[in-house]
């Protein structure tokens, strides 16, 4: 690593793409890789042993379901050993109380819970999965009661715009002490169901005035993050917080990336931890430096006084819409390709009642 490179603050580790919900949201890729391509167990530990010596202190568990591993308190323990802390996000379904105080008792530090909605009926429909509503009431009440910390966290799209307020209560109801609130981003399944998931303009600046209000009106009662809409930004945010800057993501199969759709840029080569170590990966591995820094920007982010604050926004956005990797995000205004964001938000319909999702599932 070179002096100049900081060493990476989190890991993002998707144990698996299984998992019981069907999200139309999910920012897992179309073509996901099968239980059979899953890294071990073995290999995992290895992994989060690299990741705490080149300086990594959270873990954030994830996938798909990670309850889905059989081996998660084994995982979870090897994080409590190696000094990381761990952070469990999960959709509550299928965890019972036995099971979750089992990873506490393997040194699992926090949980954060998926809600769908602020109702039953809204919430089981968006998972494609009756019943889990009322399961994540349950689970959310088994963290509380084994005084781990609690987030709960919330996309909002077209079927719940409306009620991102009532998801902030229903997170104090909860007991959660932070709620994290983020509108849609439009990769993976996302992308696939955009038509069906994007909000008006209207609403969307609703939602985003309602919760900028309750931010400040519930400080120090829970905190609340807020990812804004990018569809309707004037600019883009830092993705990942710049590119291979701070975090990365290893995939279930092993693959090293430095955000969740990375793959979907052409012509960039990805290392994996079977091959190589995290810190190898994390320094020299090509498709980690071709977008680090701000050496490889056009303009106009070459010479913008933003470029080392939102380094110019996301890479796989720009390829998505503008059909270049390397050009300034569309999210910002002065993107001469932002009349491209725009005119997909135009086409973007807006039918009566309820929207027809293709829910995300794994094979």
């Amino acid at each position: 690593m070179s002096a100049a490179l900081q060493p990476p603050v989190g890991l993002l580790a998707e144990l698996t793409y299984r998992c019981p919900l069907g999200c139309p949201y999910c920012s897992n890729p179309i073509e996901m890789e099968g239980r059979d391509r899953e890294l071990d167990t073995a290999t995992w530990q290895r992994v989060f042993s690299e990741a705490a010596a080149l300086g990594v202190l959270q873990v954030h568990l994830s996938g798909g379901e990670p309850l889905a591993r059989r081996d998660l308190a084994d995982l979870v323990r090897r994080c409590a050993e190696e000094g990381l802390y761990t952070n469990l996000i999960t959709s509550g379904v299928g965890l019972t109380e036995a099971r979750l105080l089992e990873l506490k008792s393997a040194g699992l530090d926090h949980v954060q819970l998926s809600i769908q909605d602020a109702d039953a009926a809204g919430a089981d429909r968006i998972a494609g999965y009756r019943g889990a509503f009322e399961r994540k009431r349950e689970v959310a009440g088994w963290i509380t009661a084994a005084r781990l910390p609690l987030t709960v966290n919330a996309v909002i799209h077209r079927a719940n715009v409306h009620h991102a307020a009532a998801m902030v209560e229903l997170a104090m109801e909860l007991g959660a002490r932070r709620v994290e609130i983020a509108h849609a981003q439009y990769y993976g399944w996302a992308l696939r169901n955009r038509s069906a998931l994007m909000p008006s303009r209207e609403d969307a600046r609703a939602a985003v005035a309602e919760i900028e209000r309750l931010k400040t009106e519930l400080a120090g009662r829970i905190a609340i993050d807020h990812v804004i809409p990018d569809y309707y930004a004037k600019y883009p945010k830092a993705c990942m917080g710049g590119w291979a800057r701070r975090t990365f993501n290893v995939t279930p199969s092993g693959t090293v990336l430095p955000c969740h759709a990375a793959q979907t840029i052409p012509g960039l080569e990805f290392w994996s931890v079977r091959d190589h170590s995290l810190a190898e990966i994390w320094a020299d591995a090509p498709a980690f430096n071709a977008y680090r820094g701000t050496d490889w920007m056009q303009e106009p982010c070459r010479s913008c006084p933003r470029q080392t604050v939102d380094f110019g926004g996301c890479r796989c956005q720009a390829l998505a819409l503008a059909g270049d990797a390397s050009a300034t995000d569309p999210a910002c205004v002065l993107s001469p390709r932002h009349h491209v964001m725009a005119e997909a938000t135009e086409e973007i319909a807006l039918p009566a009642g309820e929207p027809v999702y293709e829910y995300r599932r794994l094979g």
